[in-house]
């Protein structure tokens, strides 16, 4: 039996929402996937900025949202796949930009609106969930 855990942080500006993905993101290692679910504007970009910082990204300035890419991969010393699955339709969609290849690779891959396919991610894929409290408050939900 798999039990998870789940942990409730509140951050009061995106800064401090960068700084704990920073902190957080020394847990992760190759093969991780991350399922990043919340409204727009929630801070699921910002959270990301920050887990580039912590994964040594050369300039987590650089990280932005994959809305129209759907893919960006950041060069560190683990490869970062982010992806957004927001504009995405159905499995053939999935199936066009390779999405396997990633959660199933040697890198890490973070998923923003992971909630549209959730049957594709893998059973041990940590769940992050985030909600607008106020103008820059968050609750950050992880389950892993």
């Amino acid at each position: 039996m798999n039990l998870k855990k789940t942990k409730k942080i509140i951050t009061c500006s995106p800064n401090q929402t960068k700084l704990m993905a920073t902190e957080f993101a020394i847990n992760l290692r190759a093969g991780s996937v991350l399922a990043l679910n919340g409204d727009l504007g929630s801070g699921k970009t910002h959270f990301v900025q920050g887990l580039a910082a912590g994964l040594k990204i050369n300039d987590e300035s650089y990280v932005c949202s994959p809305s129209f890419t759907l893919v960006n991969e950041y060069k560190g010393k683990i490869p970062v796949y982010h992806i957004d699955f927001y504009r995405l339709k159905d499995n053939i969609d999935l199936d066009s930009i390779g999405i396997e290849e990633y959660i199933y690779g040697n890198g890490i891959t973070i998923i923003e609106w992971a909630n549209k396919f959730p049957h594709i991610l893998p059973n041990n894929t940590i769940q992050i969930d985030f909600k607008i409290l106020g103008e820059t408050k968050r609750e950050i939900k992880i389950t892993a």
